[in-house]
């Protein structure tokens, strides 16, 4: 399967799970939808009870972010982004917007709190395994190369932020905020529509949801991606103020010799994470909360069986892991949350 078709079939099956979930009657006319396709995926904002023209002018102007966000923050067609880190590959000082410098700070952030798990200033690795293409090649790459990065060892700790001044200690750094900007923009969407006065909203950015009131009297109900089967591994409501982020190995990959290649890469080794299927953290109402559900979804994915050590460090008590072998282990708080359709397989619950 290529990129561009495992994103067309995750995203429809995204898109058919939130329908049959959330949309429950999609004739209802209390219920708004405006749909697009940011940030290499599909999104959606829906918003309930209220008026088709006050909703249609909150959601058009979310999307209106989403491709601002898209357009700035863009890692290889020339954007905010790429102009910095070509300063940094001449070992220069950029002068970045406020807007990204704050997105560094905060990233670095969270990129320390992961152990380096997640690492935006590792662009170099995906661009070398061919995830930062319009036109996706599968390939595997060069060793030597993928050997010189990683000696590198680029980190966002090598940034040095001054006001809006950015420059790098190591010119391997190379930024790709991919693990970050879905997040970000669920944050801003939600900012958004609460400054129009919309009370009740979904925002879904390719499986990263943020929820804002309720749908009338229930609260949102979600599913949750199953990683190798074309339905929902469970489903859960989503209450105000949560958001959701999933790490798959679904989401964006290649086979090459019957080998699946994910996009999620593990800094130590250079190459994909081979231990989970997929990772799912839910972050209860926090500022941030967009934000910390895309991030913090990338560290325990990556760490495997070490994965809760991880979700605790970002103050997430509510997470699911979907091992390689298939094997699905969910902490205490989300279990009590989830409805597993009949027949899925025995579920560990740890603490």
């Amino acid at each position: 399967m290529s990129l561009r078709e495992a994103l067309r079939h995750a995203a429809t099956v995204l898109l058919a799970l939130l329908c049959a979930a959330v949309l429950t009657a999609c004739t209802n006319a209390e219920l708004h939808k405006q749909e697009a396709y940011v940030f290499g995926t599909r999104v959606d904002v829906t918003v309930y009870g209220e008026t088709r023209e006050t909703a249609e002018a909150a959601m058009a102007e979310v999307l209106r972010e989403f491709d601002r966000l898209h357009r700035a923050y863009h890692a290889w067609q020339p954007s905010e982004l790429t102009r910095l880190n070509d300063a940094i590959a001449r070992g220069e000082v950029a002068t970045v917007s406020n807007e990204l410098a704050a997105m560094l700070t905060d990233a670095g952030r969270l990129a320390d709190l992961g152990d380096n798990l997640f690492n935006p200033a590792m662009g170099a690795l995906i661009e070398m395994w061919g995830f930062q293409a319009d036109e996706f090649v599968p390939r595997r790459p060069d060793p030597s190369a993928l050997r010189a990065v990683l000696d590198a060892a680029p980190r966002m700790s090598d940034l040095v932020i001054n006001a809006n001044q950015v420059e790098s200690r190591n010119p391997a750094v190379k930024l790709d905020l991919g693990g970050y900007a879905k997040g970000y923009a669920l944050d801003r969407a939600a900012a958004i529509l609460r400054a129009k006065g919309i009370e009740n909203a979904l925002i879904n950015i390719g499986g990263n949801i943020l929820a804002l009131g309720k749908k009338g009297d229930s609260p949102w109900r979600i599913g949750l991606q199953h990683p190798r089967e074309p339905q929902p591994l469970a489903t859960l409501p989503l209450y105000d103020g949560e958001a959701i982020g999933t790490s798959g190995d679904y989401q964006r990959y290649f086979e090459l010799d019957g080998k699946r290649y994910s996009h999620l890469l593990d800094p130590r080794s250079g190459g994909p994470a081979e231990a989970t299927q997929s990772m799912t953290v839910l972050v209860t109402p926090r500022e941030g909360a967009g934000t910390l559900s895309d991030a913090a979804s990338k560290p325990p994915f990556i760490a495997g069986d070490n994965w809760r050590q991880y979700t605790r460090r970002y103050g997430i008590d509510h997470a699911l892991r979907v091992a390689a072998n298939g094997h699905i282990e969910v902490t205490r708080e989300l279990r009590a949350r989830l409805q597993f359709p009949s027949g899925t397989a025995p579920v560990t619950v740890v603490d």
